[in-house]
């Protein structure tokens, strides 16, 4: 086993003085002015109208659907977070995101975030995964490499790996609940006294050119003004960015399967955090990822990162047999008959969006155009985008509460790569020096 521990180790700090709770605020009213309007209530939305309202600007936010509906990508019960990613300007947004995440739970008083180890795994010479070390490395993430013996070791010997395997352990993982960790965003909102809607569909946003307002309009017929407006509306960000303003971002909905799996009797305990079994990601094909035992006693989650693309309403709500078969040949190769794979389906699916990009980077940008820097758009979070809501969330705050993206050189470094302008002419996006991740398969 080989140690690495680089000159700077990250620290988490947050703030145990929880915020006091303010009077209920009144609904909405068609014509109401606010100083920012947040179209999408998802976990991006959500954190977005938590940081506006934290810092008193006056903040609507609108959901097409009821609040923590199914149809988008901010539900279920469990997200992984790491801090480890190929690319090296995601994880100093990791870590910060985790700070953030364990602020707003003390302002709350509830856990949403529960951490655990992170492994990453695969062959020896995989680029990515190699690109992941180096990574590492650039930004001060202390890190183990093991060989097989040793993940089989550490891991109370689940993890069964070929010998030219190589495995990356990290202490920065974790799961977040998700749809409990919207609803706190939600709460922590209203307690700043955001005003929030549901059931309310934007469908068209403009400028007044009298008054120079951002004008947004739902299709029950209300009529809201503000100042600032942030769009982060999911699988349907693409749709009405080309309404509003004719411009067409390259974020495709696609339709992903969550797979949970039966452990064998006896081996529960075993994939438990309070049995140190980590959050995981393959590396190779297929990309395969997972999370300790914890939403539902006896089983585990382990999905296929990979989906079917489509529109919003053309889901078929269905995980793909391949998929599954994949998936259970993988299981049976690396845990052998700890989880009972070998019976054919899982013991629970459920459906999920993903918001994909060319190169399955974010857009954080201003819309620009008529609106210039009043109306951010946010989008395209290519499936690992939850575990980074709180820092997506202050960042847009920063964009709309002081008209250029904040002043602090994190950012600047983020928003370089997440310009929606990547895309443009024949331009893919951010070069990637690694294999693609997520998988389409149509």
């Amino acid at each position: 086993m080989t140690y690495h521990t680089p000159d700077r180790t990250p620290t988490i700090q947050f703030s145990l003085t929880p915020s006091s709770p303010s009077s209920p605020p009144p609904m909405a009213n068609s014509g109401q002015k606010f100083d920012v309007i947040v179209v999408g209530a998802g976990v991006m939305g959500s954190a977005i109208a938590y940081q506006t309202s934290k810092r008193g600007l006056k903040t609507l936010l609108l959901e097409q659907f009821d609040f923590l509906h199914h149809r988008g990508s901010s539900h279920g019960e469990s997200r992984t977070i790491r801090a480890t990613y190929p690319e090296d300007y995601y994880p100093a947004m990791a870590l910060e995101a985790s700070r953030l995440w364990e602020e707003a739970e003390a302002e709350a008083g509830y856990k949403v975030y529960f951490r655990t180890k992170h492994l990453d795994f695969g062959p020896n010479d995989n680029k990515a995964l190699l690109a992941v070390v180096d990574s590492c490395t650039k930004n001060s993430i202390p890190y183990r490499l093991l060989n097989p013996a040793e993940v089989l070791q550490e891991f109370a010997g689940l993890f069964r790996l070929p010998e030219d395997w190589i495995g990356v352990v990290t202490d920065e993982g974790g799961v977040i609940k998700p749809t409990k960790a919207v609803a706190m965003l939600q709460t922590l909102a209203l307690q700043n006294g955001a005003v929030l809607r549901d059931n309310a569909e934007v469908i068209e946003i403009n400028r007044d050119g009298g008054t120079n307002e951002i004008v947004v309009s739902t299709a029950a017929g209300g009529e809201f003004r503000a100042g600032k407006c942030a769009i982060s509306a999911g699988p349907w960000t693409r749709r009405l960015v080309k309404k509003v303003k004719g411009l067409v971002l390259p974020i495709q909905p696609l339709e992903t399967s969550v797979h949970y799996w039966k452990i064998s009797k006896g081996h529960e305990f075993k994939f438990t955090i309070a049995a140190g079994f980590p959050t995981f990601a393959c590396y190779g094909v297929p990309y395969i990822y997972g999370t300790p035992s914890l939403e539902f006693p006896g089983l585990i989650k382990v999905p296929l990162h990979a989906g079917r693309l489509c529109e919003p309403e053309d889901r078929t709500w269905a995980a793909s047999p391949a998929a599954t078969a994949a998936l259970r040949d993988w299981i049976a190769a690396r845990f052998g008959d700890a989880i009972d794979a070998a019976a054919g389906s899982p013991a629970i699916t459920q459906s999920c969006m993903y918001s994909m990009t060319p190169d399955e980077d974010y857009v954080i940008d201003f819309l620009g155009g008529e609106f210039r820097e009043d109306v951010v758009v946010c989008g395209g979070f290519s499936g690992h985008g939850f575990k980074m809501a709180p820092a997506v969330g202050r960042i847009v705050a920063d964009m709309v509460g002081g008209g250029g993206g904040g002043d602090r050189t994190e950012d600047d470094f983020w928003l370089a790569r997440f310009r929606a302008g990547r895309f443009h002419g024949e331009c893919k996006g951010n070069e990637k020096l690694f294999e693609e991740q997520v998988k389409n398969s149509n």
